[in-house]
């Protein structure tokens, strides 16, 4: 083979996700298979599509939608059934990739099987967070998506060091993007969002992300209901929620919460679930504040949208937060410690405070593009096409 050739001819790029509906892994997919394609590789998005309707993302490359049934009752289940319909649906597949690339551990269980049988020459997987599994065959899943797929890619510096720690597993660093355009040339009015939300005069606090363990919303509620103590009209939009995973039993808690509180939902506490691809910059423009106190995550692209919106941010004063975000660019702060949360959310509305975390924090979006994520990706491809082939020499 040519190297030579190999390093400068585009690529036939086949990216793999569990699902179509918006979450971190999902939108970070979508947003790097259209910036490796704006590079000149041919690119295939494969995701599991429970519903038939696909992607609500403008994706400009080729895409397959692999059918997944309805959900059996267990969690375990579920997890082995998404891996078999992916398995089924790949094993049939005659297109020939250079890359493989799953960006979760199901998609990366279902490219370690087609390995094992010799139909696919190699995998890569991107790590964006390591869960903590009770089941003990979802921490199996999880263990084996990350200890042997040919090449593994971390989206932090916090996740990179514990897969270093924990697995021995060196994974480069392939930063996350945000697309700026897109929130800050928002145009449309706000006026039937409101309506079709009841949002009031405010002030309106906003997350994303739905309501979860790891995003602390619980936390939130209760936060919220000390802010509401000084400031009786403010609401809280709880945005997202599209999940594999059944959080029904924290939910109630949520809820039985909230009731204890007395905020009532639709009227301080409103939870419009996953909008779509069109409205979601329209419902940060919506917002007075920013607040993301979540105690895990991979990343946190819904920062980078609020920073792009122009809003001033509330988060953990934690990793990966703290890779890119300083003091003087957001209010970082003890996620579980409630009193502190609810004075920060008071705190960001103050206008001398607002405009200093707004003002500051832009230069953070300058630092990370999709473009140059696409290259870092491509250039660690490269690099393994690269050892397989020299492997591949030497063993000839």
């Amino acid at each position: 083979m040519n190297l030579t050739a190999q390093s400068s001819s585009p690529l036939q790029i086949a990216l793999f996700v569990y699902s179509t509906k918006p979450r971190g892994s999902v939108i970070h997919t979508l947003a790097l298979a259209n910036a490796l394609y704006s590079l000149g590789h041919a690119v295939c998005v494969y995701a599991l599509d429970k519903d038939g309707q696909g992607f609500d993302y403008p994706l400009q490359c080729a895409s397959q939608l692999v059918p997944a049934q309805p959900a059996p009752p267990s969690t375990d289940a579920l997890i082995a059934q998404r891996i078999q319909e992916f398995v089924t649906h790949l094993q049939q597949e005659t297109q020939p990739y250079d890359i493989y690339h799953a960006q979760d551990c199901i998609s990366s269980n279902a490219l370690l099987q087609l390995r094992d049988r010799h139909l696919i020459p190699h995998f890569v997987r991107t790590v964006h967070h390591i869960e903590d599994f009770q089941s003990s065959y979802l921490q199996e899943c999880q263990e084996r998506s990350i200890e042997f797929p040919d090449l593994c890619l971390c989206v932090s510096q916090h996740w990179q060091s514990e897969l270093q720690q924990h697995y021995r597993r060196e994974a480069p660093l392939v930063h996350n993007g945000i697309d700026t355009t897109r929130f800050m040339d928002s145009m449309g009015s706000t006026t039937e969002l409101k309506r079709q939300l009841g949002v009031r005069e405010g002030p309106v606090f906003l997350t994303v992300g739905g309501i979860e363990p790891r995003k602390n919303s619980i936390g939130l509620l209760q936060a919220f209901a000390k802010v509401r103590l000084q400031l009786p009209t403010a609401q809280l939009i709880i945005a997202g929620g599209a999940t594999l995973f059944d959080y029904q039993p924290y939910r109630n808690s949520f809820f039985e919460v909230a009731e204890k509180l007395a905020i009532v939902t639709g009227e301080s506490l409103l939870l419009p679930g996953v909008l779509s691809h069109e409205t979601i910059p329209m419902l940060y423009r919506l917002a007075d504040s920013f607040v993301f106190p979540s105690v895990k995550e991979g990343w946190g692209l819904v920062i980078f949208e609020a920073i792009a919106s122009n809003l001033p941010i509330i988060t953990s004063n934690q990793p990966p937060f703290t890779e890119f975000l300083i003091p003087d660019q957001a209010i970082l702060i003890d996620p579980y410690n409630i009193k502190a949360l609810a004075q920060a959310m008071i705190a960001s509305l103050q206008p001398q405070v607002a405009n200093r975390l707004k003002q500051n924090s832009q230069s953070v979006l300058a630092q990370y593009s999709w473009e140059t994520s696409a290259r870092l990706h491509e250039q660690c491809y490269r690099q393994l096409l690269q050892r397989r082939s020299v492997s591949d020499i030497s063993v000839g």
